[in-house]
């Protein structure tokens, strides 16, 4: 990318984090980190963002956690609150 373009993504990093989650359940925070490309320290509160608002349930099996997507819950902005997340996971392929 040439340096003057802005760098974008079409998804928020609790996209990309829901993303990493309903790709692998048993993703690790500090994984969710690196590939979203932010610290351990978002990605911990972005999950617990999620978990808290419903999207994601987490069960702690050991010393790891385990992750599952609702994918009933509707989006979150009133341009798309008719759309389920399992609707974009479904388009995105995961």
């Amino acid at each position: 990318m040439p340096s003057n373009e802005r760098h974008w993504t079409f998804l928020t990093n609790h996209g990309h984090a829901l993303v990493c989650i309903s790709r692998d359940p048993d993703v690790r925070i500090r994984d969710i980190a690196e590939l979203v490309g932010i610290t351990e320290r978002a990605a911990q509160s972005i999950v617990a963002d999620l978990v808290e608002a419903g999207y994601v349930n987490r069960q702690r099996i050991g010393r790891r956690n385990r992750y599952e997507v609702n994918h009933d819950r509707p989006l979150r902005h009133e341009l798309e609150a008719d759309s389920r997340v399992g609707e974009l996971l479904k388009v995105l392929q995961v």
